[in-house]
């Protein structure tokens, strides 16, 4: 039989939902990744609309930021990048895809003001916006999107794409015809 000190879902869900509640919030203060994860959860039992909002305001925040990353913010920066990318896919594409394709866009659009401002030698950040890319080929096709749009929002992502932040956008068979169009151009 285990301990009921591990850490499991079984021995938290014992500590009922009150204190579970006090335990995240006391977990939560000084940590800002934390607190952003807690208010895109929040934000979900609201809908879709309201995290596509939220994700909106981190990804302007994000693309405004200057300072320059040292080795150690690197790792939070990458799970607040990750948490916006599950938000986007999880919540916001269920409620409303176009927005998600839009949210995505622009999440990935990121690449280049992020690695302008950190050393991404470990290829931690570089990872998060590669896991998104495949995730475009399933919301525009729930979204409706024009082939022909989609081959030229690629095409001009490919002309973009200083940090290489694109490269594999090309293998993504599921976008159709527009791909095979676009390779066929590059």
């Amino acid at each position: 039989m285990a301990s009921t000190k591990t850490l499991s879902a079984k021995n938290l869900e014992a500590l009922g939902v009150k204190r579970l509640a006090e335990l995240l919030i006391d977990l939560s203060a000084g940590d800002a990744v934390a607190k952003r994860r807690l208010r895109l959860e929040l934000a979900g039992q609201a809908g879709g609309a309201e995290v596509a909002h939220e994700v909106r305001k981190r990804l302007a925040t994000i693309a405004k930021a200057r300072s320059f990353l040292e080795w150690d913010k690197i790792k939070p920066l990458a799970i607040d990048l990750e948490s916006q990318h599950r938000a986007i896919v999880d919540h916001v594409a269920k409620a409303d895809p176009r927005a998600a394709m839009e949210l995505l866009w622009r999440f990935i659009g990121l690449a280049e003001s992020v690695y302008d401002r950190c050393d991404d030698s470990n290829g931690r950040i570089g990872a998060v916006f590669a896991a998104a890319l495949p995730d475009l080929a399933p919301l525009a096709q729930a979204a409706g999107i024009a082939p022909e749009v989609l081959a030229d929002r690629v095409f001009d992502a490919l002309s973009e794409n200083d940090y290489g932040q694109y490269d594999s956008i090309i293998g993504i068979r599921a976008l159709g015809g527009s791909v095979s169009t676009i390779s066929s151009a590059v």
